[in-house]
């Protein structure tokens, strides 16, 4: 039994070396990621027992990324493999500015955005949890995947499990009509919520003079109890300033700023989210803003879109040690 389940794709990620465009390139970096399973092996990580629900293609890439989640320390009994379907691809430039890093997606047609709601017995997989976690991606892919999360969230409020829900409004995935109409059905059914003040005011119109204002306006409006987002200073590629910011109610704390340099920013915010729920599983937004925080500085620090952070790096980033050789 899990004490947490995520639910989202996986995607096997291609960057070419040294900077270099996709044009250039002779040869490609392979990575794997996918939001909802980087939280996964964030809090897995963190020693939280991890379930990740997925489809993936019954062929090599397929069982690539299973092995990485398992290598990972996630549990992959919900993993549906099938002949129906690929493995979605993306690939990733580098950048150094001006340029700035760019996304180019391969993923229609997946295993995953060919789900359809009854193809997984949400019980069985909820059975014994604490927490549910998926993110807007899930949603945007189809509408059969849209159905899935929602079916998929109905069922973990009847099992009593908290529920987090990270907006991850994506343009290239779907337009501002469509993400609002879905978002908004599905996120009064969380408890948690993260998303940016900018998606906040794109897709629903709210807007305040603070974070506390947006948040109170979003509580209101879709009934959750705690809203999360993150604070980014700088217009560097490479180097930036960051912090989270959370609220209960009217209670709203601020984790420590920390100077970042980048090595890969991508699934920094899930890492952030994986901190933010074990935060909230021991039932303090303190800890929560403060540990989302610690891990999503350190997974800038990291190669690839998982999240291979041990406990004592985050307790070390919490202290204060800096950056000084460990010997």
């Amino acid at each position: 039994m899990a004490e947490v389940v995520t639910f989202g794709e996986a995607m096997v990620r291609l960057s070419p070396p040294q900077f270099q465009r996709i044009e250039q390139a002779r040869s490609f970096d392979v990575e794997i990621g996918g939001a909802e399973l980087n939280t996964a092996v964030g809090l897995a990580r963190l020693g939280h027992t991890v379930a990740w629900v997925s489809a993936l293609p019954l062929n090599p890439l397929g069982r690539l990324i299973a092995q990485r989640v398992r290598q990972a320390g996630v549990e992959d009994r919900w993993i549906r493999f099938t002949e129906e379907g690929r493995c979605g691809l993306y690939f990733l430039e580098f950048g150094a500015a001006p340029r700035a890093s760019a996304l180019f997606y391969d993923r229609k047609d997946s295993a995953f955005s060919r789900l359809t709601p009854g193809q997984f017995d949400w019980e069985r997989i909820f059975a014994g949890a604490r927490w549910f976690h998926v993110s807007g991606i899930s949603a945007a892919l189809s509408d059969g995947t849209a159905g899935v999360v929602a079916e998929a969230l109905q069922a973990a409020r009847q099992a009593r499990l908290q529920i987090s829900f990270d907006l991850n409004y994506r343009a290239k995935l779907w337009d501002r009509d469509q993400a609002a109409r879905v978002l908004g059905s599905l996120i009064p059914l969380c408890h948690v919520l993260l998303a940016s003040e900018a998606d906040a005011e794109f897709l629903f119109g709210i807007r305040g003079e603070s974070f506390a204002a947006v948040a109170s306006a979003l509580q209101q409006r879709f009934g959750i109890t705690t809203v999360i987002a993150s604070r980014r200073e700088g217009d560097r590629v490479w180097q930036q300033r960051l912090a989270v910011v959370g609220a209960q109610g009217e209670h709203g704390e601020q984790s420590n700023w920390y100077d970042v340099e980048i090595v890969d920013r991508l699934g920094a915010g899930d890492a952030m989210a994986a901190g933010v729920i074990h935060g909230l599983l021991a039932g303090s937004l303190q800890k929560a803003v403060q540990y989302g925080a610690a891990m999503a500085a350190l997974k800038h620090t990291i190669v690839g879109d998982l999240p291979w952070i041990d406990p004592d790096d985050v307790e070390a980033v919490l202290r204060g040690e800096g950056v000084r050789l460990r010997r």
